[in-house]
């Protein structure tokens, strides 16, 4: 969240390195629809210091060529390797129900039907086999979850809850014995 304007910022791209000498850029988009991120405006750094103004110019594979305003060759473009490009939340399209931006789901709090407290969201995953939400107090506490219906049946925007259904012995912990074996 932006502390000077109380803004929300969604990660929508990531600039993956250099294209040639002349100073493109490759792009990576994490928009639903790859090229929309150049319908966003501004794409500017996570603090908002820096703004990127980005020119399309052709698509590979799984990235974009760009131009980004003040950036002319590979050097300037390798400094900007790894930086993220954000937008503001209100930008973005209204989701619909059931439809979430991972940003909605990060610190919402975590509680079961009887009111366990589990911690916050800390973080959204999909890495091929389902998004799964990481929850805990501590990252040395969190644990994975499914984000299905079965596990989280209900977020709650307005209270910044989620209710969790945790099924039993998913967080074993191991006893003495197990942990010198």
């Amino acid at each position: 969240m932006n502390k000077e304007t109380g803004s929300r910022k969604i990660c929508v791209g990531q600039i993956t390195g250099a294209h040639g000498v002349r100073g493109l850029i490759k792009l990576r988009s994490f928009t639903a629809e790859s090229e929309d991120i150049f319908s966003y405006k501004p794409l500017e750094s996570e603090d908002g210091k820096q703004v990127f103004a980005v020119s399309f110019k052709s698509a590979a594979k799984d990235h974009f060529i760009v131009s980004v305003e003040g950036v002319a060759d590979k050097d300037a473009a390798d400094q900007l390797r790894g930086d993220k490009l954000y937008v503001a939340r209100e930008v973005l399209p209204k989701t619909r129900k059931g439809e979430y931006y991972e940003a909605d789901l990060i610190g919402l709090l975590a509680r079961d039907a009887e009111g366990k407290d589990y911690g916050k969201v800390m973080g959204v995953y999909d890495h091929g086999a389902g998004v799964f939400l990481e929850i805990g107090k501590t990252r040395k506490d969190s644990f994975m979850l499914p984000f299905k219906d079965e596990f989280v049946p209900d977020v709650d925007l307005k209270t910044a809850t989620v209710t969790v259904n945790v099924p039993e012995g998913w967080l074993h912990e191991p006893s003495k014995k197990e942990k010198l074996t």
